[in-house]
């Protein structure tokens, strides 16, 4: 995918983010919001170490999230510095992929044989969702095997129970029994260990439904994870906690549900790509989808109430996993958001042929394309001197001369992989989903 294309995508989702970033980098956030249950309204925070946090939560597997600021030391472990990696799935560079660390919390060192099993199972629930289903070849999967000294986790079952854990995971996070924290310190700083990160899930030992969603943590060398999220490994509905939280830190999707005594919204025009305060069909942000039969069931319109807040403000469909974890789905605006999510973090196409030197007529180009499936439809495109040549479509590996060029040069060939999804109707999202390579022979 070209910069312009990336550029152009993250523009389409609206000047609010801009805003956002303006407000991180002046290193302030607007004051917190009282709002029912003694929480807090959901706030921009800037992206430096802190004493608390903004944490999503799931009160149980059929209730819909919530959100508070959380203390970060109650709950300081020693975590080793480093510990043991094993790719669980790797389908190309780092520099071409999305990176997904997954840290256990709670397995002993005799049990990390448990922790993969745990991990994988736990990965293939959220992964047979679509989008990621069809995508999935598009992330490099590392398990970091983080022994604890104890099995389990405190809180677990009850709030007395304390455990000595790698990383701190516990229930009963501010006296709420399913909100499951950690020592943020701790995980982003085994998730190093690493090739790469830029999602973090951790997996608690443990059968009890909970988990939790961090916003933005920074780890101490300053680089940026895009989210961490919790999760018990042996409940069969904290999966999908996970599945919702990468809505967030890959989508930039906004939360679907609202809160009640939260009122109207409050601005002209919601940011996220998944909330509008147009309820005109034609003028909404989604129009392109309005009427379509949706995968959560109902037809993509204008629903009203979403972003915590109850009128003014509308989301395309009736129920969607940005909405309540009763639904397994994202809505069709929720699966483009989040293959151009993907496609901003990774590309289909890399090369096993530099593209920094020059070739000639007999240089062989070999290509990979990431192995997607299902909804993604990719197709690779060569071109010699900005003409395309139809024969070579799909061809992994060709010569210049075998693209028809001839003479000395200089000589221009490109492959170019473009994603002929259906879940793609926007245009900038389409031109986010495409990536080429250039040589030049000489």
């Amino acid at each position: 995918m070209t910069g312009d294309a990336r550029k152009r995508w993250l523009t389409s989702l609206g000047a609010g983010l801009a805003a956002t970033a303006a407000l991180l980098a002046a290193g302030s956030a607007p004051a917190a919001q009282a709002a029912p249950g003694g929480e807090t309204r959901p706030q921009v925070r800037p992206q430096a170490r802190a004493e608390t946090h903004e944490v999503e939560y799931f009160a149980g597997p059929d209730a819909r999230p919530r959100h508070i600021e959380v203390r970060d030391s109650t709950h300081r472990t020693a975590a080793p510095a480093t510990a043991p990696v094993t790719p669980l799935q790797r389908t190309g560079p780092t520099s071409a992929r999305l990176d997904l660390v997954v840290i256990g919390d709670g397995y002993t060192a005799s049990e990390q044989g448990d922790f993969t099993e745990d991990a994988r199972r736990s990965l293939d629930a959220i992964l047979a969702i679509e989008p990621y289903r069809s995508y999935r070849g598009l992330f490099n999967i590392w398990l970091v095997e983080a022994a604890s000294p104890a099995s389990g986790v405190s809180g677990d079952p009850t709030a007395d129970v304390t455990r000595d854990t790698a990383l701190g995971s516990h229930f009963f996070c501010e006296e709420i029994e399913r909100l499951l924290c950690v020592d943020t310190d701790a995980v982003t700083g085994l998730a190093n260990s690493a090739p790469a990160a830029d999602i973090v899930f951790v997996i608690a030992n443990s059968t009890k439904y909970g988990g939790a969603g961090y916003t933005f943590t920074t780890p101490p060398d300053g680089a940026t994870y895009r989210g961490i999220a919790t999760m018990s490994s042996d409940n069969e509905r904290s999966y999908l906690i996970g599945a919702h939280e990468l809505g967030h830190s890959i989508g930039n999707l906004a939360d679907e549900y609202q809160y009640a005594g939260y009122g109207a919204y409050p601005d002209p025009e919601a940011p996220d790509i998944n909330l509008s305060t147009h309820r005109d069909l034609g003028t909404t942000k989604w129009h392109r989808w309005v009427g379509e039969q949706d995968p959560t069931g109902s037809a993509v319109g204008t629903y009203e109430g979403g972003g915590y807040y109850e009128t003014g403000v509308f989301r395309p469909t009736d129920t969607s996993i940005m909405r309540t974890l009763t639904s397994t789905e994202f809505n069709l605006v929720g699966r483009e958001a989040m293959i151009a999510g993907f496609y901003a973090h990774a590309d289909t196409l890399t090369s096993r042929t530099p593209t920094s030197a020059p070739i000639s007529r007999g240089t062989r180009l070999t290509v990979d394309l990431a192995p997607l499936t299902g909804l993604a439809a990719p197709r690779l495109t060569w071109y010699a001197d900005g003409k395309r040549v139809d024969r070579a479509t799909n061809d992994l590996s060709v010569t210049p001369a075998e693209l028809g060029v001839r003479g000395r040069g200089p000589h221009t060939i490109r492959a170019t992989v473009t994603d002929g999804s259906a879940s793609l109707r926007d245009p900038s999202a389409l031109a986010s989903a495409a990536n080429s390579l250039t040589w030049l022979l000489r």
